[in-house]
C-alpha cells in the first residue's frame, strides 16, 4: 500500500478534476428530463451518472482488478483488497436548483479501512485531499481542524434527515438541544463538503444521520488526518455501516455526541 500512495492520489485528482468540470459546464443547463427520483426527496441527474462514468473510467483503467462503491451504478459487496467509494456529485438538489454548493467526492478503502480521501468543492476550485498518516490538505497546503475548545464557541454543520423523516421530531429535539449550546449552526447540503470544511477548521463539529457510506467516506479520512474525531452515535467506528455520523474536534466530539446520544438512545440503532 505504502509505494502507491501518490499515484493512487494522482489518479484520484484526476478524476474529481474531470468530474468537477463536467459538472460545472452543464450548471443551469438541466431540464426536467434529465432529473429521476431514486427515493423521496432523493433526486439524481443525467450529470451524476456521466460524473461517476468520468470517474470510474479513469480508476477502473489504471486498476482494472479493483472493486467500487459508486453511488448511481455499481455496488460491490466484494471489497478485496481495494475498493473505492465515490459520489459524483454530492448536493444533487443543490445542482439542480443552481444553489452553489456540491461536490466530487472519491475515497479508497485497504481492507476494510479508509487510507485516501479527496473532496472536491468546484465552483471554488478548492480540492481537499488526505492520505493515512500523511496529514489532510487543501490545494496541497496542510489544514487542521480548529483550535476551539468550548462548545459555546462552535460553529456546527449538520443535514436535515431527508431520507428518514420519521425521524424528524427526535432530529430536531436534537438540533434545539445543540443550537442552545453552540456559537450557531448551519444545514448546507453537501455531507462531504461539511465534512472537508471541519478538517479545515472552518467549522468546529457536524452530526446528521441516514447518510451513505459515499456522503461520508473521504470526508471521515480528511477530518482524521487532520487532528479530528469521527464515530457512529453509539461512539464507535460504524459510521459507514449505520449511516449516523458525529465528528468534530477532540475537545467538542465528546460533548456533541452526548447530545446525540441523550436524544437517539432506543430511537435508532447505535
Amino acid at each position: 500500500m505504502t509505494d502507491k500512495k501518490s499515484e493512487f492520489l494522482g489518479i484520484a485528482f484526476r478524476a474529481a478534476m474531470l468530474a468537477g468540470e463536467h459538472i460545472l459546464k452543464n450548471l443551469g443547463r438541466i431540464s426536467r428530463d434529465d432529473i429521476d427520483t431514486k427515493h423521496a426527496s432523493d433526486f439524481v441527474t443525467r450529470v451524476d451518472k456521466e460524473s461517476e462514468r468520468l470517474i470510474l473510467n479513469i480508476i477502473q483503467q489504471r486498476y482494472p482488478e479493483h472493486h467500487f462503491l459508486a453511488e448511481e451504478s455499481l455496488h460491490d459487496d466484494d471489497n478485496g483488497d481495494y475498493r473505492w467509494i465515490i459520489d459524483p456529485l454530492d448536493g444533487t438538489t443543490n445542482f439542480i436548483h443552481e444553489y452553489p454548493v456540491f461536490s466530487v467526492s472519491i475515497a479508497l478503502e485497504f481492507r476494510g479501512e479508509i487510507v485516501l480521501g479527496i473532496v472536491y468543492d468546484p465552483l471554488r476550485n478548492e480540492l481537499f485531499s488526505a492520505e493515512k498518516g500523511g496529514g489532510t490538505f487543501l490545494n496541497g497546503k496542510p489544514v487542521k481542524v480548529s483550535t476551539i475548545t468550548d462548545l459555546k464557541d462552535g460553529l456546527i454543520t449538520t443535514g436535515f434527515p431527508f431520507r428518514r423523516k420519521e425521524l424528524i421530531d427526535p432530529y430536531l429535539q436534537l438540533f434545539k438541544n445543540i443550537f442552545y449550546r453552540v456559537s450557531d449552526i448551519r444545514r448546507a447540503g453537501s455531507a462531504a463538503l461539511d465534512l472537508a470544511h471541519l478538517a479545515a477548521g472552518r467549522c468546529d463539529g457536524f452530526f446528521e444521520l441516514g447518510l451513505s457510506p459515499w456522503d461520508v467516506a473521504a470526508g471521515s479520512i480528511l477530518i482524521k488526518e487532520a487532528g479530528g474525531i469521527v464515530t457512529d452515535f453509539g461512539g464507535g467506528p460504524d459510521y459507514l455501516v449505520t449511516g449516523n455520523i458525529v465528528s468534530g474536534t477532540d475537545d467538542l466530539h465528546g460533548e456533541l455526541l452526548k447530545e446525540v446520544t441523550d436524544v437517539f438512545a432506543g430511537e435508532i440503532d447505535k
